[in-house]
């Protein structure tokens, strides 16, 4: 699967781009991301929502056990990998249909979010258990939530195209050719939000995230962790 956001939606993460600038690398723009991305997966769907705001996914190749998905209801656009191992209980949690997935799931969840605020992020997320990573773009208010499982059963990667949009992926090789070094694995156990406004664990939300910069050896340019003991958070 794969999310492109332009500037307007989401500004570049500092330290992609001061990772990109350490080490520079070649870079494609984000419209080439998509072309390349369509064209390595047979039967590629892709979505474009506005000029700012591209996605894309495809069952080629795909787990069974992992399957990728894509739903759209009120404008909120999502794109989901994995499966839950709670999604019985969170559909009758949520008032869903018993033929509701995942992504329908995770959809509601934001609107839950999103309607209730400041209802915390990461309770929504907390209550996710199973093996994911999802990217939701909500149209009407312009805002963008990334979360990966927590113990990252699901690859996801972002980084940055040569036109300064954010690219998120499950496939490093795509991003790799995409970002150059503006790349990074994107944190297990963590939630990107725009409403937030940066990076966040919701296992821990009080514990800062830092960025090491990587050594010339590794593919990325920097390893997000989140810094200090490990207390997860209530989620009930």
């Amino acid at each position: 699967m794969l999310g492109v956001f332009s500037g307007s939606i989401v500004s570049p993460p500092e330290e992609l781009v001061a990772a990109g600038c350490r080490t520079p690398s070649p870079k494609i723009t984000s419209a080439a991301l998509l072309n390349r991305f369509i064209e390595t997966n047979a039967s590629a769907v892709s979505i474009h929502v506005g000029d700012e705001v591209q996605l894309a996914y495809t069952h080629h190749k795909e787990s069974p056990l992992l399957p990728r998905s894509f739903a759209v209801k009120d404008e909120i656009f999502c794109l989901f990998e994995g499966a839950l191992d709670n999604l019985g209980s969170l559909k009758q949690q949520y008032g869903l249909a018993k033929s509701a997935n995942e992504v329908v799931l995770v959809i509601e969840a934001y609107k839950a979010l999103r309607d209730r605020a400041p209802y915390p992020a990461n309770h929504v997320v907390g209550h996710l258990s199973g093996s994911f990573a999802f990217v939701v773009f909500d149209k009407s208010t312009s805002t963008l939530f990334v979360a990966s499982d927590q113990y990252g059963k699901v690859p996801l990667y972002w980084g940055i195209t040569a036109d300064g949009y954010v690219a998120f992926a499950d496939n490093a090789e795509l991003l790799q050719g995409a970002c150059g070094k503006s790349l990074a694995s994107f944190p297990q156990g963590c939630f990107f939000s725009t409403t937030v406004g940066e990076l966040r664990s919701y296992e821990n939300p009080k514990n800062k995230i830092t960025a090491v910069p990587a050594t010339d050896e590794e593919i990325w340019g920097a390893t997000f962790k989140v810094e200090g003991p490990a207390v997860v958070a209530a989620t009930e």
